[in-house]
């Protein structure tokens, strides 16, 4: 199988180009392609497909094996893909996902993708502004934000200080969530600057989610805590949210590197 290693902040992905060959089995694929000892190493495997709505159609794995609705960060590196690489040549397109067609605007430089400007859609409020829940006998309060796929935001002081590693599996695979969900850590720096952290559902603490930080920053807007532009701190780098209040649509941008080709048995 012949591959990309993509990442964008971080947030790295295996890339296979489905208009020129098939994964069988993408959900064994993930598992194995994603092992940083035995595999390639990633968060998951993205598959660029054809579209008959669209100009390509992304599909996603997370680290599990189970497939995801969308990817911030990864229809991004997606886009920067298709027309680094051929298979469009503008720099506006739309992605199909399972979370919904999503256009993507895109920065050129020297005849490659450095940046892309994703339209997140209209966020969903899932919960009432905020929810108690109880996790691991601790009594907290979170929004719940659906932005392609479902995100619960967690307003905290210190979130460097936090052991995700140990916590996040109760977050996660929560009673209240029986498909699980995607949990954001998040911090207020100031009316335009954000820290976050994430559990990634299927995947555990990720350097970066393009989803999360949309969530978590429109989670903060409408508490009244942050500008409708801010800026949000990852481990793995920035990313720029912005929410359009009159039309409702949210728009992410941030970088996309391809890190490098190969191929892999599997």
């Amino acid at each position: 199988m012949k591959f990309t290693k993509m990442q964008g902040i971080g947030n790295d992905y295996v890339y296979v180009n489905c208009f020129e060959e098939q994964v069988e089995n993408p959900e064994q694929a993930a598992r194995l392609v994603s092992d940083r000892h035995f595999g390639i190493g990633s968060d998951g495997l993205i598959l660029i497909c054809p579209s008959k709505v669209a100009d390509c159609r992304m599909r996603m794995f997370n680290e599990d094996g189970s497939e995801g609705s969308m990817c911030g960060n990864g229809i991004r590196c997606v886009g920067k893909y298709v027309y680094d690489h051929g298979i469009v040549d503008r720099l506006q397109i739309t992605v199909e996902t399972k979370g919904g067609i999503k256009t993507l605007d895109m920065e050129e430089k020297d005849g490659k993708i450095v940046s892309v400007r994703v339209d997140m859609g209209i966020p969903r409020l899932m919960s009432r502004l905020p929810e108690p829940i109880l996790v691991d006998g601790r009594e907290q309060e979170f929004i719940e934000i659906d932005v392609g796929n479902p995100h619960a935001v967690y307003f905290c002081q210190d979130i460097d200080g936090l052991d995700l590693e140990k916590i996040g599996p109760a977050y996660e695979c929560h009673p209240r969530f029986p498909d699980r969900v995607n949990t954001e850590f998040t911090r207020i720096i100031d009316r335009k600057h954000i820290q976050m952290r994430v559990w990634e559902r299927g995947s555990g603490e990720t350097w970066a989610c393009g989803t999360g930080a949309t969530a978590c920053a429109v989670a903060a807007m409408m508490s009244g805590l942050v500008e409708n532009s801010v800026e949000v701190r990852l481990k793995g780098g920035i990313l720029h949210i912005q929410w359009d209040r009159v039309g409702g649509h949210v728009f992410m941008t941030g970088p996309a590197v391809e890190v490098y080709c190969g191929e892999i048995i599997i």
